[in-house]
């Protein structure tokens, strides 16, 4: 197309049309993934993780040609799979640290992708130093196919996998929600007991004094006056108490190693069968009226 002293070819045109409607629909899918995932401390909603997926896989779709172009300039071709990842890890960073005033996203993360191609050229090209050649060592890909003692194709991937992790894994977590809730339950306990026995305190009346006894003493005065009306040894002999109680508890209840006060060894076995019945109703009513311990009673 010729236009005054102004040639412009159509390919050329073409090609510049079909860069601008590829970086619109980046633009909107990136905005999409940003709009879902605003608040990293909160959990996402399913359609959230829905929105977020398809927005990804699109952008992926729509920068693969760019992907291609760089994998083969860095020459990388021989570890395609390894370098197609590394791009996948490049456009999620992309995307989290995107400001789109401060640049387009197809120029943003374009120097995303040159930096985690120029990582794993690096890492291949470790194999090159004296150390690696002396030990003959092989950067190799994990997606690599191997066979094992039995003849059996499989991936350098499912060999170094652990099994058990799953299994190792559930079962911390299980432990963890556990201990969590014994915790929530036991403060809970005492929590209830120890506001009891402030309001038992709060209602006690104060003893007569003989006329014999001289006049209280300031300082007593002052310490009356502290914790709403209650003296402060009757407080910290209090808290002592609901410590040892709690120690009985978790001995007795949730078959928790008792503190350095020896749990049962500083009552009779009658005072702890005591405490830990009393415990073991508290803690069973708490489970039913509080929502946070819904789940325990199914």
């Amino acid at each position: 197309m010729q236009s005054g002293n102004v040639v412009v070819d159509q390919r050329t045109l073409h090609q510049g049309t079909q860069m601008s409607k590829i970086t619109i629909a980046l633009e909107q899918e990136v905005a999409i993934v940003i709009a879902n995932n605003i608040d990293a401390a909160l959990p996402r909603t399913r359609h959230q993780g829905v929105a977020i997926d398809k927005a990804f896989s699109q952008i992926l779709r729509l920068i693969a040609p760019r992907i291609r172009h760089f994998i083969r300039q860095y020459g990388l071709a021989g570890h395609w799979e390894d370098a197609e990842q590394c791009c996948a890890i490049a456009v999620h960073r992309a995307i989290l640290g995107y400001d789109s005033e401060k640049s387009q996203f197809t120029t943003f993360v374009n120097w995303q992708i040159r930096g985690e191609l120029q990582g794993l050229r690096f890492r291949l090209m470790a194999d090159q130093r004296p150390s690696a050649r002396k030990v003959a060592a092989t950067t190799v890909s994990m997606h690599g196919i191997v066979r094992s003692i039995d003849g059996e194709e499989m991936t350098l991937e499912s060999v170094i996998e652990d099994e058990c992790a799953l299994g190792r894994t559930e079962a911390a977590a299980a432990d963890y929600l556990a201990q969590s809730a014994t915790s929530a339950l036991l403060d809970a306990f005492i929590r209830g007991t120890r506001a009891a026995a402030l309001e038992q305190l709060r209602r006690r009346p104060n003893p007569k004094r003989p006329s014999s006894e001289p006049i209280v003493r300031a300082d007593a005065m002052q310490r009356r006056r502290h914790a709403d009306g209650i003296d402060p040894a009757d407080i910290a002999r209090l808290d002592a108490r609901m410590a040892h109680d709690r120690s009985v508890v978790e001995s007795r209840l949730f078959d928790v190693v008792a503190g350095d006060d020896g749990g049962e060894a500083a009552v009779s076995k009658v005072r702890a069968r005591t405490i830990a019945k009393r415990a073991s109703a508290a803690i069973g009513a708490i489970t039913r009226t509080d929502p946070r311990f819904a789940l325990l009673t199914l």
